[in-house]
């Protein structure tokens, strides 16, 4: 449970990637916390991504999903979502989640489907719905990310770094 299986990524994120010599599986994976939730993500892209999450050992003491898990099932899948549109040059750090929880799932597999909201320079909106087996709305969430630019260490650059840089002619 958890293991990252191959993802579809359009041909020309492969190929930006590639030419930085970054592992994508890895970056746009669910991270450390959604790989012990058995986070799965089988399709990314700007305009969509798509995960699952076992209910299973995401449960609150009642027996149904976290309300919790479902939030990083969904702040996953718009940073990464947010990632992907910011590009090679940008990190996606979360700024604001919004989740409405509709229905109690005891068992199998849910599904989350991030598609955007807003994409801008500076930020980032997803809406990501999550379905269970049956099709059947769990949860709808709306995450904000800000779209950072990055040095060539790949360290996110600061306000006054990215002005600076602007000012000097060099951004």
């Amino acid at each position: 449970m958890g293991e990252q299986t191959s993802v579809k990524f359009p041909q020309e994120v492969i190929d930006e990637y590639a030419a930085l010599g970054v592992d994508l599986p890895a970056l746009f994976s669910a991270g450390h916390l959604g790989t012990r939730m058995g986070v799965q993500i089988l399709e990314a892209s700007a305009d969509r991504v798509v995960a699952t999450m076992p209910v299973e050992g995401n449960t609150q003491p009642y027996g149904l999903l976290h309300g919790g898990a479902s939030a990083v099932l969904a702040e996953t899948l718009g940073s990464v979502g947010s990632m992907l549109h910011g590009g090679s040059g940008r990190i996606a750090v979360g700024v604001d989640l919004n989740c409405t929880h509709h229905r109690g799932v005891r068992s199998g597999l849910v599904t989350g489907v991030a598609t955007p909201v807003h994409r801008g320079r500076s930020t980032a909106t997803y809406e990501i719905v999550i379905s269970d087996e049956q099709d059947r709305r769990v949860c709808t969430a709306r995450l904000t990310c800000l779209l950072r630019e990055v040095d060539e260490a790949g360290q996110a650059k600061t306000v006054a770094e990215v002005t600076e840089a602007k000012e000097r002619g060099e951004a």
